[in-house]
């Protein structure tokens, strides 16, 4: 998301302390289409007390502003900042931007500057007490960009996570178009995909597909039925994870899509039918009117290799297509090619574990018997120890890295296995070998040991979702 803006230059300071502004700037575009519209629809159907904060991101009217300046420092309490802070999304002059940070400054005694990072880690430092208009101010704020995103928020949705943590990350509504139903090709017919390409690999009752990097990155999301199973294929570029879930629960289907929102910079995805929005790292809703009703989207396995491995196991897979019916530089590495490159991230988390690097892949497992007990292995200690034995609490796996580098996980019921080729043979200690396949390990006596479902992602996305997980380095 590239910001190109001729008509404004964001002024130095602004620039430096905010070292990802594409976000900030594609939000300063939708502000020309928005600003119109805004005093009407404010009048027509605000609260006074949201219509100010609108106000102060969205009007270039001197007396408007010090009006609204002048009732909300009157009122002043700390929740006020996370609504100033989201107005900011919407300024488009250096002036502007500048007198809105004095003004937060002179209220809460606190100077970050321009650092807007840093004054959302200081909002989330504080007890949570949201002002009793917030839901509904974001629900008007963000609505006059994608009506969908009023249905998102209200005081009578339940909210199982911190709404001042809820970030619009630039896009409307499936603004990244989700691959629903995607054309696929025999793996035969990709002449597109070089050996080295990473993929994702998925088998369903024997059903096997590939599903490229290099597209999935610019859809962030697929829906499909694979093995006769409603799937969607959730890639969270930010966090660096990709998770395949079962959508049909209790004979319930949930049409899920990219809500255009992050929580901890992770994507959220939404329902069709409510609106809810969902945890990717979760599976299960976090606000609207699904929280609370014991649904868990079932998580399936997946693995991260190269082109030329999965193609070798998988002769006969079926492989994404590069006819998406979307218009995009699909070559590998392009698709966010900075943010890759740096050990920054684009959103900011509450905190961060120094225990890795930011951007350090992992590979995450919950266990369903086990929600509260999350465990991060560093995937480059797996590389160095291909046959990894562990246990959470009393579910004991064993975790076999092949020589691409790529990791799967089965269960092992306490055996332990000695010596493994790297690529289809496991023996374990009493010396009987065992067949390693995408479902399961089967010993040569017929004895099977299924396959677990674990993922990779960046260290601060897990440490994120989870910040109490265990971590083996």
């Amino acid at each position: 998301m590239t910001c190109h803006n001729d008509d404004n230059q964001m002024n130095t300071l602004m620039i430096q302390a905010n070292s990802f502004f594409r976000i900030f700037c594609l939000a300063i575009s939708l502000s020309f289409l928005l600003i119109i519209t805004l005093p009407i629809q404010a009048q027509d159907k605000q609260h006074p007390a949201i219509e100010n904060f609108i106000m102060l991101g969205l009007s270039n009217d001197q007396e408007q502003l010090s009006r609204a300046f002048d009732e909300i420092g009157n009122q002043w309490q700390d929740s006020y900042t996370p609504m100033i802070l989201e107005a900011l999304t919407f300024v488009r002059s250096p002036n502007h931007y500048g007198q809105l940070l004095k003004f937060l400054k002179q209220q809460t005694g606190q100077d970050f500057g321009y650092d807007i990072n840093d004054w959302y880690e200081w909002a989330w430092s504080l007890d949570y007490q949201p002002h009793p208009d917030y839901a509904e101010y974001k629900s008007s704020l963000y609505g006059l960009i994608d009506e969908a995103f009023a249905g998102y928020f209200s005081k009578q949705r339940q909210a199982s996570i911190r709404l001042d943590e809820v970030r619009w990350g630039g896009v409307r509504q499936d603004g990244i178009p989700p691959l629903r139903q995607p054309k696929m090709i025999q793996a035969s017919e990709a002449s597109y995909l070089e050996d080295s390409n990473i993929v994702f690999g998925i088998e369903i009752n024997g059903d096997v597909r590939a599903y490229p990097k290099r597209i999935l990155a610019w859809h962030e999301m697929f829906v499909d039925e694979i093995g006769g199973e409603s799937i969607a294929g959730v890639y969270c570029t930010l966090c660096g994870t990709v998770i395949i879930y079962d959508i049909l629960v209790n004979e319930q289907r949930h049409e899920v899509g990219t809500s255009g929102f992050l929580y901890r910079s992770n994507k959220l995805m939404y329902d069709k039918a409510t609106q809810s929005l969902w945890s990717t790292f979760g599976g299960e809703p976090v606000i609207g009117p699904l929280v609370g009703k014991q649904i868990k989207l079932p998580h399936r396995y997946v693995v991260t290799t190269s082109w030329g491995e999965w193609k070798k196991r998988h002769p006969q897979s079926l492989v994404l297509s590069l006819n998406t019916g979307h218009s995009r530089d699909y070559d590998e590495g392009i698709a966010y090619q900075q943010y890759f490159a740096t050990d920054e991230l684009m959103f900011n988390v509450p905190k961060l574990d120094t225990r890795l690097n930011n951007k350090s892949e992992v590979l995450g497992l919950i266990f369903n018997q086990h929600p509260d007990k999350p465990l991060a292995i560093d995937v480059n200690y797996l590389a160095d120890n291909p046959i990894y034995h562990d246990q959470i609490e009393t579910s004991q796996f064993v975790a076999l890295t092949d020589k691409s580098g790529a990791i799967r996980v089965y269960e092992n019921n306490g055996l332990k296995f000695e010596n493994w080729d790297q690529d289809y043979q496991a023996i374990d200690e009493n010396g009987l070998a065992w067949t390693l396949t995408e479902s399961q390990l089967q010993s040569d006596k017929g004895d099977i040991l299924s396959r677990l479902p674990a993922n990779r992602a960046f260290w601060f996305g897990w440490f994120s979702a989870y910040p109490h997980t265990r971590l083996v380095k």
